[in-house]
């Protein structure tokens, strides 16, 4: 890329700092016609192939898993990844996602399919030789050699550097000879080729492709898993075992630069694939509440029922604009690149490495949503919901593996406001100078006038969460200074302002984008969700707020944060339960997730 060229790119962590058009935004209504049949393909392939043989997968007859791939293969749907030249289909960014979207009605399958295709393969596509990728590459979009990806350790989980697998070059130097366990190994059972991680003498972490068949290469029995028992989860067992040298992936040393970039393309794959799960449990939950009556009253009538299904939708509303938006970005900054840089794992590492917040906060929001949603879906399934034979009562316990996946949640909201303070002392977003700039701002500020046009008050308040986001980040490392890091509990409040933040803007960007094609009449359903969304957001940031500068400001310093924060969070509150039935009466005719 040229630097005129990453002149004109949206940087990573920067919605924080700055103020976008709608137009700069990818939104799900600017879908092609081709991105919306390879939609349908997966919809279709998941209905038609996947759900008939669920409860068999469930039972962990994994033979359905191979056939299952390998069908998947003939549909196109192994290769959106992968390069032209070796097999794949080389789609963009937004159409892998859909895949990765309509593929979660799979349940486990999906991550049997999302392992292979996104972190079982992507290392070899982005990191490997030409050799590794015309010997590997063209087998695994066909589905004829399945891939896994062994990182975590049952000593090593989110300290993945702290791994003890070792590998060691043996006197011939011909192979290296790695020992050691890989533990919860995704499509284990049935896997031909793992991305393994192991240090070499003992200190350079470094990534190797290990074939299922190398000497020394075994794995232990199927985990008995709370969920996802659709996939397949082993131990993988390496005594001496022999790796030849070309196998080496990368660079010496420098596994972490594969580990922690795939780690950020699984983040964001997850948060899609949360966000459909979350309308499909949506769904279920809908046509429940229609169909179950209670004092002769279908349940959907009450409330209650309508105050669920609207809180559902919102913030389905909101993690849906903000997955699309985050894989805009991707697609932007992949379009940019000239051809010998999308060869280059390098220039990869840099492009995927941009987006780390966004990505983080995709998943951390995606998980926690579709928890929720699921939550409530049994909730309104009542005891039925609680009985196997009901789908929402598998996707209860499927769910609950995303907060842990990719990275703990907790680890992911402490990389968050990590990785903006990184980038702030890179000097590659003006975080601190903007938040210094503020304080002083805000002592002279005055409330500002809303107007009466569509989303107004939504715009103010998305400008004043992000001074707020400004403020008490950079009172808190003022105080804190480098021992910032220590202070995990402010860093988890800064991390959900900032995802809030990103949440809320994403939403209202989507909704401004679309009043300005079609009109306030049809586009009402996205006004309520954004209204919806934004206030309860905004009030979850007041609170977040607040407990910072209690614990980061003393004295007179902090009655007058306090009173700026006052300022910032004056705004005319809706009647939320009368918007929440009104989205609710949509949502109960169409009987699923409308915007």
């Amino acid at each position: 890329m040229t630097e005129s060229t990453t002149a004109n790119l949206i940087k990573g962590g920067a919605f924080l700092i700055e103020d976008i058009e709608a137009d700069r935004v990818f939104t799900p209504e600017d879908f092609t016609e081709e991105q919306k049949m390879i939609a349908k393909t997966t919809e279709d392939y998941v209905l038609n192939e996947v759900v008939p043989v669920i409860d068999n997968l469930e039972n962990h007859e994994f033979e359905h898993s191979v056939r299952l791939l390998k069908k998947a293969s003939d549909l196109g749907l192994l290769g959106a990844d992968v390069p032209e030249e070796y097999g794949g289909l080389g789609l963009d960014a937004i159409s892998s996602a859909l895949i990765s979207e309509k593929m979660s009605r799979a349940g486990g399958f999906s991550i049997t399919h999302g392992a292979h295709v996104g972190i079982g393969t992507l290392p070899i596509v982005l990191f490997g030789t030409e050799e590794q990728k015309e010997k590997y590459l063209p087998n695994s979009v066909t589905g004829d050699k399945i891939s896994a990806y062994a990182l975590t350790e049952p000593g090593s989980g989110s300290d993945a550097l702290g791994a003890s697998a070792n590998a060691k070059l043996n006197e011939a130097g011909t192979h290296y000879i790695l020992n050691g366990e890989k533990q919860w190994i995704t499509n284990a059972g049935f896997a031909d080729v793992f991305v393994v991680y192991a240090k070499i003498d003992g200190d350079k972490f470094s990534t190797f492709i290990v074939e299922k068949d190398f000497p020394g290469v075994s794995v232990g029995a199927e985990e008995k898993k709370m969920g996802i028992k659709s996939s397949s989860t082993r131990t993988l067992i390496l005594q001496d075992a022999e790796v030849p040298v070309e196998n080496l992936l990368g660079e010496v040393g420098r596994g972490h630069v594969i580990a922690f970039n795939i780690l950020n393309i699984g983040r964001y794959k997850l948060g899609v694939g949360t966000v459909g799960g979350s309308k499909r449990t949506l769904q279920l939950a809908i046509q429940y509440a229609n169909g179950r009556k209670q004092f002769k009253t279908p349940i959907s009538s009450f409330n209650l029922t309508k105050e669920k299904l609207a809180t559902m939708a919102a913030r389905t509303y909101a993690a849906e604009s903000l997955v699309y938006r985050t894989i805009g970005y991707f697609e932007e900054r992949n379009s940019a690149m000239t051809a010998e840089e999308r060869k280059d794992g390098k220039a990869i590492a840099a492009s995927i490495a941009e987006y780390a917040i966004e990505c983080s906060i995709n998943k951390i929001v995606g998980s926690e949503l579709l928890d929720y949603v699921a939550d409530e879906a049994v909730q309104l399934h009542g005891g039925y919901g609680f009985m196997a034979e009901y789908e929402v009562e598998r996707i209860y316990r499927d769910s609950r593996i995303n907060r842990i996946f990719e990275g703990t949640n907790e680890i992911n909201r402490l990389l968050v406001p990590g990785t903006f303070m990184r980038k702030a002392m890179k000097g590659e977003l003006p975080l601190l100078e903007k938040a210094q700039g503020l304080q002083e701002e805000l002592l002279m500020m005055m409330p500002e006038e809303i107007g009466d046009e569509a989303l107004a008050q939504e715009k103010v308040l998305v400008k004043n969460a992000k001074k707020i986001g400004l403020l008490v980040a950079g009172l808190a490392a003022q105080r804190f200074g480098t021992k910032l890091e220590q202070e995990q509990e402010i860093l988890v409040n800064i991390a959900d302002i900032a995802s809030n933040v990103f949440g809320m803007e994403s939403a209202l960007l989507r909704t401004e984008k679309a009043l300005a094609r079609n009109g306030e009449e049809k586009e009402k359903q996205k006004i309520l969700y954004t209204e919806i969304f934004c206030q309860e957001a905004f009030a979850e940031i007041e609170k977040d707020a607040k407990e910072i500068l209690l614990a980061a400001v003393e004295g007179d310093n902090q009655r007058m944060m306090l009173s700026a924060l006052r300022k910032l969070t004056r705004s005319t509150p809706y009647n939320i339960i009368a918007k929440k039935r009104e989205v609710s009466e949509k949502l109960i005719d169409a009987e699923r997730y409308i915007v």
